[in-house]
């Protein structure tokens, strides 16, 4: 083995050098012995299994000699190696590795020099009427309206559905007695339409198609029939809010109708707060924290972001565009080129983060990230195991888990907690 180390800048390093096939066939042939000697079961490696466990392992032994070669401390070494090129050639392997260590990033800094001015919303009086009379409203309970007549736009209504695709009723299509108000679109397009006009008791098929992006793969693109029967329609009659209804929500006896709208202004103050922060604040914060740091950038770490960023993007195309950027090497380029810079920001500014998070002993458990996805998508429409799933597969967790980090240094930099 063969090991060469060239030393880039102040954390970033080159290593490269060669491996004697010898010496994994060496590796292949111990293990095939060690296995030979055990009791067979459906867990035992396969040859090839072996081969490239034998392969892992003389990488791991080359990089490990890079580093005794280079004197590197191991703590000090930042992520995963990134190997740069693979050769096999005739007798032997060659490897060229990119490997970073952490960069030092001073703690001693004037949170004031990069926290912006701004103005602490205050909840206006007609948003809290106007968010009380909302509430009031979701508290009414749905009674039938006391002359039944045909089904009009903003209608709730009672219905039972079915849904079949050709001919077979499909799994998820059917319900009783469920209440739909009509342009609510809560329904696939054109089903809440075709229900305007129908009467009490009255039948009917609606005829759509499921959208070609549908969640549901086996329903996505096709044709469906739903037989319809509209049993009444429903309306709401909110009472008047009074301190008798305030004791009732806040379960308290002391509560008053004062008391419930001090509730909503601190809520609609929240709301407001977060929005100049996530839309104003913070994009000012960290434009100041990049602009008053320089320090050199962990190279492997970047093409791993770079890597990551590329994959989110890609998430979105149709299987066409991901086809023809994955055939076309310079699409594929240009696309990870278009986004480096972003990733360059990100690892820096998570770099800084880091260290100053440290310093504040601001931490982030596995369940606030769990909890804050949750969240992310039930704001966005999605299945909340599927993102988790996908951050997980992606190796996503560490960003998102960094995020949470960031929001609450920011807190203590804004002096919103400490």
């Amino acid at each position: 083995m063969k090991v060469t180390v060239e030393k880039i800048d102040d954390i970033n390093y080159i290593l490269s050098g060669t491996v004697e096939n010898s010496l994994i066939k060496e590796k292949v042939e111990k293990r095939k012995l060690e296995i030979s000697k055990e009791k067979k079961t459906e867990e035992t490696p396969t040859d090839k299994t072996i081969e490239q466990d034998a392969a892992g392992e003389v990488f791991k032994d080359f990089i490990a000699a890079g580093i005794a070669e280079a004197n590197i401390p191991v703590e000090s070494i930042l992520g995963q190696p990134g190997l740069k090129k693979y050769e096999q050639r005739k007798d032997e392997v060659f490897f060229e590795v990119e490997l970073s260590t952490s960069p030092k990033v001073h703690t001693d800094i004037n949170y004031k020099e990069i926290t912006p001015l701004f103005t602490k919303p205050v909840a206006a009086p007609e948003e809290i009427e106007k968010k009380l009379a909302e509430f009031v409203l979701k508290q009414a309970p749905f009674t039938p309206i006391p002359t039944p007549r045909a089904v009009e736009n903003d209608d709730v209504t009672v219905i039972d559905f079915e849904g079949f695709i050709d001919g077979k009723a499909f799994e998820g299509g059917n319900a009783e007695k469920f209440n739909l108000k009509i342009g609510s679109n809560s329904f696939i397009p054109g089903f809440e339409e075709q229900l305007i006009g129908m009467e009490y008791g009255q039948t009917k098929d609606v005829i759509l198609s499921f959208p070609d992006d549908y969640h549901t793969e086996d329903l996505a693109g096709k044709e469906a029939k739903f037989v319809v029967t509209l049993h009444e329609i429903q309306e709401q009659h909110p009472q008047t809010p009074d301190d008798a209804f305030a004791k009732k929500i806040l379960s308290d006896d002391n509560a008053t109708l004062t008391t419930l709208k001090e509730k909503f202004a601190d809520q609609i103050t929240s709301e407001e707060l977060s929005h100049v922060y996530m839309n104003e604040v913070k994009p000012k914060m960290i434009d100041a924290l990049l602009s008053k740091y320089d320090f050199t950038l962990p190279n492997n770490i970047i093409e791993q972001e770079i890597d990551a960023k590329v994959r989110e993007k890609i998430r979105g195309y149709t299987q066409e565009q991901h086809k023809e950027f994955m055939e076309d090497k310079d699409k594929f380029m240009e696309l990870r080129e278009s986004v480096r810079q972003a990733a360059r920001d990100s690892i820096k500014i998570a770099l800084i983060v880091e260290a100053l998070a440290a310093k504040e002993g601001v931490e982030v458990t596995e369940n606030e990230v769990h909890a804050a996805l949750g969240y992310q998508a039930m704001m966005s429409g999605q299945d909340a195991s599927e993102l988790l799933k996908y951050y997980q597969e992606n190796n996503l967790m560490t960003s998102a888990k960094m995020g949470l980090i960031e929001d609450k240094l920011f807190g203590i930099m804004l002096g919103f907690h400490k």
